[in-house]
């Protein structure tokens, strides 16, 4: 049979082959974005193309419907098809969505919080443009209706609001110069954001220093996950007063977050050669024989077993917030929170911690609530030059980071956590490094969770050293060098003096 073009037939099936062809774009932009970028956008490169591609997703959707409806049709395409596409990937941001608890939001919102931003709003932006723009070219005497006020007056702000993402994610990253008190750069000093190959993948490091001939102190950052760019940028600077401070971001972590893949090779035997390979990057970069290593939390774990595999390329070691046996501290720990719970009558916090029964767990996302619900670990009086914005996420926000690495700092902690901690299962210092060839000093706070302060005291007394100094800071808790900032400069200084001329 025959059906004539002006059909309503014909009409409603060349409507809904618009419709078939109008998903098209949206379902291989998913495809794509799932194999190519599984964790969305991590990189100022991949933000940026993101966005733009988004756009013109959106915008062929528009085009081929001419309906506002494009502005669903679109995004919802697109999101399903990236979930199906990203499946073969695991971690906190990726998985199935929590809501009960406040790690499970942050991984929504540092995961697909900012997929939601950098990828549906524009491409909702352009399917609404899309569609305008065709219905603006319909045949003659097909007349378009003029849009309500309140739509255009939305599409506006929606419009801005990309440019403006597009504008902040081509802003780049940078450290400003080491000052004197009338704000002029110092000669000689160093400022700089540097890459370097570590381990076959490029890694960010920020050096700092008033002068680029002092000795080098390599900071590890406590996780695994954490950046401590942001951090030691707000409390660091005393610290620059005496070596050029080396703050590396880790594989997977703030800068180093697109180094994260693939995850199967990010091992803790793999992030020991890293660390002794930035040792080597900076012992050839300022023509050092040795450097200082200080580790913090986490970073006390790789960094005390990097020296012991390779002492002769560093000074001294110094442990802040050690950590001994991470698994006996979580258990540790968590009885810890619930006795504090109990004695506080908080019942709604101990139930939670019965509930969910001892470490150690198969959802990343519980350790966090076991081992940091603990309000004690955090409330007490720091030292006077304690900056607030050097605990997460306020320690983000330093021009050091571009914004793509601000908006992912949290998911690349969740994520890099997720794929190491579960290895530090077998870790125990007491019977596995009861010796290391450099001085050593351990650096405690007072205030630190039982639980990592008791097992720090049982290796530190176990330990054999060449010389050993254990220091006890009032005012700080689990991480001295950002509670009393200004002292523990102080001890390094005193650390230097102690070592930088013994061979």
């Amino acid at each position: 049979m025959h059906v004539r073009a002006d059909h309503p037939t014909a009409a409603l099936s060349r409507t809904g082959g618009r419709w078939l062809v109008a998903v098209l774009p949206a379902t291989a932009a998913g495809i794509l974005a799932g194999w190519l970028i599984p964790r969305g956008p991590v990189t100022t490169v991949e933000a940026v193309g993101a966005v733009i591609a988004a756009i013109l997703v959106g915008a062929a959707t528009g085009w081929w419907t001419r309906s506002p409806w494009a502005m669903v049709l679109a995004p919802v395409t697109f999101m399903l098809v990236f979930e199906l596409a990203r499946m073969r990937v695991d971690g906190p941001t990726v998985d199935g969505i929590r809501l009960d608890g406040l790690y499970g939001v942050m991984a929504l919102v540092a995961g697909r919080g900012v997929d939601a931003v950098l990828i549906l709003l524009p491409m909702m932006v352009g399917a609404s443009h899309g569609a305008a723009l065709a219905r603006r070219r319909r045949g003659p005497g097909q007349v378009e209706p003029r849009p309500h006020l309140v739509r255009r007056t939305g599409l506006g702000i929606a419009t801005v609001a990309v440019l403006a993402l597009l504008a902040g994610l081509l802003r780049p990253a940078s450290t400003t110069p080491v000052v004197d008190a009338d704000g002029d750069p110092i000669p000689g000093s160093i400022a700089e954001l540097v890459d370097v190959p570590i381990g076959g993948h490029d890694q960010s490091i920020m050096l700092r220093g008033v002068s680029a001939d002092m000795p080098v102190l390599l900071y590890l950052e406590g996780g695994p996950g954490g950046t401590g760019i942001g951090r030691i940028r707000n409390s660091g600077e005393n610290l620059e007063q005496s070596f050029v401070v080396a703050t590396w971001d880790q594989r997977g972590t703030g800068k180093s977050y697109d180094a994260l893949e693939p995850a199967v090779t990010l091992t803790l035997d793999q992030m020991v050669q890293d660390t002794i390979a930035v040792t080597a990057y900076l012992r050839e970069r300022f023509d050092e024989d040795k450097i200082y290593l200080v580790g913090s939390s986490w970073g006390t774990v790789i960094g005390t077993l990097a020296v012991q595999r390779s002492p002769e390329l560093f000074h001294a070691y110094v442990g802040t917030g050690q950590m001994v046996d991470p698994f006996a501290t979580d258990r540790l720990m968590y009885a810890e929170s619930i006795a504090d719970a109990d004695a506080r009558g908080d019942t709604g916090t101990a139930d939670t911690l019965r509930a969910m029964g001892p470490p150690p767990y198969d959802d990343t996302l519980d350790y966090p609530v076991a081992i940091a619900s603990n309000p004690r670990w955090m409330n007490f009086d720091h030292g006077a030059d304690y900056h607030a914005d050097s605990e997460y996420p306020m320690s983000l926000f330093v021009s050091e980071y571009a914004l793509i690495e601000q908006l992912r700092g949290m998911a690349a902690i969740a994520e890099t956590y997720a794929v190491l901690y579960p290895q530090l299962s077998e870790i125990d210092f007491r019977s596995q490094v009861t010796r290391l060839d450099v001085p050593v000093y351990l650096v405690q706070g007072r205030h630190e969770a039982a639980g990592r302060g008791t097992l720090a005291d049982e290796w530190f007394e176990l330990l054999s050293a060449p010389r050993k100094e254990y220091v006890s800071f009032d005012r700080s808790g689990h991480t001295p060098p950002y509670d009393e900032p200004g002292r523990f400069a102080d001890l390094m200084s005193g650390v230097r003096a102690a070592t930088e001329g013994e061979p």
